[in-house]
């Protein structure tokens, strides 16, 4: 095998002549090559449409486009039956409303923010009502008081605006900082005022007048809300309870001032190197939140507690692991600690909580408030009294490794309220995969209204509250589809019926679809059909050039094989019309970790998708699979890395390789594996621990050591590294580097502020020490975490494409000099 002297490369400009070239001049691109298939995607590929939305009336669908081929997306409209779609002109877009915003109960009227404003728009008149006009910026409108009254928040406090007399009140005063002392508390200055007030005449008047300027203060703050000091907390959040009586809030605490990693860009318009500030590491203290409510009517605030909570005493499962690994006491060591106990009982840890919401019922009477634990090892659905101060436990989701998935999320989650204000619905993953749920709050009875070996990927309601729409992958994981259901439950009608995937819309009058629709080998378009099953999709949109459209883009066989837990992973293969025996083949790896790849719609991996076909005409056998970690399939792959990335994620494509060695007939000598990201991590693991399966890896922007990820993402995979250093060591491959005997090639964007580039600097250095030599480092100066330049996507997968051919071909035969020319 030949080997790749250990060398730094910088990244040079390559000449891009493809790159100037259009549709109408350029070569046909059989056979593909990576100057062609890297190019500025806008330029030959085609843009697809974007954020749909419907006009409020319903005449007429908005989406980003851009068959223009400019720098950017421009908003375009087009009507449900068809025609040419037009861009829409600065000032239409200005007169719009926004796509987003609140509706009332009935649906006659929306309030919505817009550059920092607020509006009201009257559906059936037509007619937008401007709520603010200010300098600073409202957001979060509502309506409040049962529809009478709209809500918004500006500078950290809540405001109500009335439609039917224009009158603004401000029903919150927030201040930072803590309460003035009102009064003398010091006796030494209390004597001191008492004999400035007895000693001098023009003191006592003075006294005596701001104490009248007080009285009359007080008679006025009165009409006020009450001021509430936060110390050093802030809010967010606010609403107004239905009836006007509550205003509940989040109280935030940041944590104290943490150390913050640093990214410095080189190449920069100043000619000096700029520094970029951008998160902390895993394990830093993160923001505690509270919910906060005001009593209104009693003119009092509280904090809500959770010390009643089922399981808040329980300690994650993975630390007995710990636990075992401590020394056994001694006899004396247990009769010094029963001695301990009897005279103080320990108190028990509870762990920290974030409470969201609440989320109230229309009518005012009921709410409740999801709680997750700091951990995310549990949320909870608790009933909320606030009259009483009191929370009734609805529904407890555990999870040993981490609570997630489709309508769950993070916060809140996909939560609401039926139509009789008694039944709230949410989603959870109980049954192993995530469902639709209702629970009584008046009697805690709750009721499964889909089940199955499928999830539910989102979930609304009707606007008459009768019906359930849904999109699923019900008929296989690779498919989403979209449904109908009675609200009480019931069979699931699907709508829509193209094999791939569907992305609906809804009109406001919910009779017609607004469908983005792709297949595997059929980028994303924008079509329209009646809301009826089987109806014929029309298609509104055509995105895709000439050029593009001249090659036979590959549908790749979508295939299952066993893991050697037995468990099923489907995967993307991609196979010569006339394999040779024995040759070589390629794995690549999907970034993200929870994220679906193996499926039957456009991939968000279009360039690897092209590069795969490229790959194909020059004899490797592609193998894409969505291994444990993966998106579409479930709790238990979801969670299938947790405490050990590295491990059934790595066996995955250790056992695909192994299946495509004995059932396609590719050599077990001429295996590569690459990815960027996580899919750079596990290439990296691959290369690292499983030398004799893989003979040259391409790791892109690779997180190289766990330790050094952010907190959102790690913390709930591997815990805190000071917590869980077993799952810490064993899953970064920093730790595994001196198994490295294959061909390696690393690239990274040097002003990475995902994963950053110090990660593959440090493991650079640790290849070095322990004297490696097979490896290269590219690094690219004006890159991010995902690339954007195509000189920078070129040079990297023609890296990519001359590692395969040199170390997975036989010296001479069907090698090429890896430019893809």
């Amino acid at each position: 095998m030949r080997k790749l002297s250990a060398l730094l490369v910088i990244t040079s400009a390559l000449p891009l002549a493809a790159s100037a070239q259009t549709a109408s001049t350029a070569s046909p691109l059989a056979p593909l090559t990576v100057e062609k298939i890297m190019r500025d995607p806008t330029q030959w590929l085609g843009t697809s449409p974007s954020n749909v939305f419907w006009s409020e009336d319903g005449k007429r669908i908005y989406f980003s486009w851009n068959p223009d081929k400019n720098r950017q997306d421009s908003l375009y409209s087009v009507t449900p039956g068809g025609g040419s779609a037009r861009k829409v002109g600065f000032r239409e877009q200005q007169a719009l409303p926004a796509g987003s915003g609140t509706y009332d109960e009935r649906y006659t009227r929306k309030v919505y923010e817009k550059d920092g404003d607020i509006f009201l728009l009257d559906l059936k008149a037509g007619t937008i009502r401007q709520v603010t006009n200010t300098a600073e910026r409202e957001s979060s409108p509502d309506f409040a008081l049962r529809g009478q009254l709209v809500s918004y928040a500006r500078g950290g406090n809540l405001f109500t605006w009335n439609p039917a007399t224009g009158e603004t009140v401000q029903r919150t005063d927030f201040r930072k900082g803590l309460k003035p002392k009102t009064s003398l508390t010091d006796p030494g200055e209390k004597f001191l005022k008492a004999q400035q007030l007895a000693l001098f005449d023009i003191i006592r008047q003075r006294d005596q007048d701001a104490k009248a300027r007080e009285r009359v203060q007080k008679a006025l703050s009165k009409l006020r809300p009450k001021p509430i000091y936060l110390g050093q907390q802030s809010v967010r959040s606010l609403q107004l309870s239905p009836d006007g009586r509550y205003v509940t809030y989040s109280l935030v605490q940041e944590p104290a001032s943490e150390k913050v990693a640093i990214v410095p860009a080189f190449v920069t318009a100043s000619g000096f190197t700029e520094d970029i500030s951008t998160r902390t590491k895993v394990g830093a203290p993160q923001t505690a939140l509270q919910l906060g409510i005001y009593d209104v009517g009693r003119d009092t605030t509280f904090v809500l507690g959770y010390k009643e909570l089922q399981g808040l005493d329980e300690q994650p499962a993975y630390r007995k692991e710990y636990q075992l690994k401590a020394k056994a006491p001694t006899p004396a060591d247990s009769a010094k600690a029963a001695t301990a106990a009897k005279k103080e009982k320990p108190a028990t840890e509870l762990r920290r909580v974030q409470p969201y919401g609440p989320v109230w019922s229309s009518d005012g009477k009921h709410a409740f408030v999801v709680i997750r634990s700091a951990d995310n090892k549990d949320r909870w659905i608790v009933g909320l009294d606030p009259a009483t101060q009191k929370i009734t436990l609805l529904d407890r989701q555990h999870d040993d490794a981490w609570i997630n998935g489709p309508g769950i999320g993070y916060g809140t989650g996909n939560v609401g309220w039926l139509p009789d204000n008694r039944r709230m619905w949410f989603q959870s993953e109980a049954t192993g995969y995530s469902h639709l749920y209702t629970i009584d709050v008046t009697n805690g009875q709750k009721k499964a209204l889909t089940s199955g070996k499928f999830e539910i990927l989102n979930a609304q309601l009707s606007r008459d509250k009768k019906t359930w729409y849904l999109t699923a992958n019900k008929p296989e994981p690779g498919q989403q589809q979209f449904y109908r259901m009675p609200v009480e439950g019931g069979p699931m009608t699907q709508i829509t019926s193209k094999v791939g995937a569907n992305e609906v819309t809804l009109s406001p009058d919910e009779k017609t679809l607004a469908v983005r629709y792709s297949y595997s080998n059929k980028p994303w378009e924008l079509y329209v059909m009646d809301n009826k099953p089987g109806a014929k999709m029309r298609q509104l949109t055509h995105s895709t050039t000439p050029e593009f459209e001249s090659y036979p883009w590959r549908e790749p066989e979508v295939v299952t094989f066993k893991a050697r837990d037995g468990a099923d992973v489907y995967a993307r293969l991609y196979r010569p019309a006339t394999p040779a025996a024995q040759g070589p083949a390629v794995i690549f790896v999907h970034g993200a970790g929870y994220l679906q790849n193996a499926h039957k719609w456009w991939s968000s991996y279009f360039r690897e998708y092209m590069f795969h076909n490229l790959l194909v005409e020059k004899g490797y056998t592609v193998l894409d699979m969505d291994y444990r970690g993966s998106a579409g399939y479930g709790r238990d792959v979801r969670t299938g890395i947790y405490r050990y990335m590295g491990g059934k994620d790595l066996t995955d494509h250790v056992d695909g390789a192994k299946m495509l060695a004995e059932k396609y007939g590719v050599s077990p000598q001429r295996i590569g594996i690459y990815g960027g990201s996580y899919g750079g991590f596990i290439t990296l693991m691959a290369m690292f621990t499983q030398p004799e399966v893989f003979k040259a890896g391409a790791a892109l922007r690779s997180v190289t050591d766990w330790a050094h990820y952010n907190h959102g993402y790690t913390d709930n995979i591997l815990n805190e590294p000071y917590n869980d250093s077993i799952a810490y060591v064993r899953s970064s491959p920093i730790y595994y580097a001196d198994g490295l005997k294959g061909a390696l090639l690393m690239c990274h964007g040097m002003v990475d502020t995902n994963v950053h580039f110090q990660d593959i600097v440090r493991l650079s250095q640790r290849l070095i020490e322990l004297h490696k030599e097979n490896w290269e480092l590219a690094v690219y100066p004006v890159e991010n975490h995902g690339f954007e330049e195509p000189a920078s996507w070129t040079d990297e997968y023609k890296r990519i494409l001359k590692l395969f051919e040199m170390n997975l071909k036989p010296a001479g035969i069907g090698s090429s000099s890896g430019t893809g020319q």
